[in-house]
């Protein structure tokens, strides 16, 4: 399980299983955590983080972060947001005609949680499972030894 924070929405946690369900709680969830360590144990080494600038541009909203995992910087985050469309499927290639506007052939491709999300509305948890993706593939590229280089 995977509890995570957003400063778009300051009083919630989300608490995200691999391959499950995403529980949307209020900001006393980690207290909780805190009165189950019997239970769950907390992997502080392993956390991690996205931090960096809010931007709007029109009705766009993109943020751009520093992925840190401890003292060091480990990737970059870009999120970007069509705010008048809730169904994200319905606003896809207006979404990656602007990523790749100022991404160019970075901008990425269709994310994994659009697969289920074909005509439903596009939530918070959707985002954290997003940033939940990004963070494990940042992590696994951590564990993953380099040999090789003389």
């Amino acid at each position: 399980m995977y509890v995570m924070h957003n400063s778009e929405y300051p009083l919630s946690c989300f608490a995200l299983f691999e391959n499950g369900p995403c529980l949307i709680a209020d900001a006393n969830f980690d207290i909780l955590m805190v009165k189950l360590k019997g239970f769950f144990q907390n992997a502080k080494a392993n956390k991690i983080e996205s931090r960096g600038t809010r931007y709007q541009y029109c009705d766009f909203l993109v943020k751009v972060g520093t992925v840190t995992m401890g003292p060091s910087a480990r990737g970059i985050s870009v999120e970007v947001e069509y705010g008048p469309c809730v169904i994200a499927n319905d606003c896809w290639n207006l979404l990656m005609e602007f990523m790749q506007s100022f991404m160019g052939s970075h901008a990425p491709g269709v994310p994994s949680v659009f697969g289920t999300k074909h005509d439903s509305v596009y939530g918070p948890a959707d985002t954290m499972v997003q940033y939940m993706e990004l963070f494990n593939k940042i992590r696994k590229q951590q564990q993953v030894p380099v040999a090789g280089i003389r």
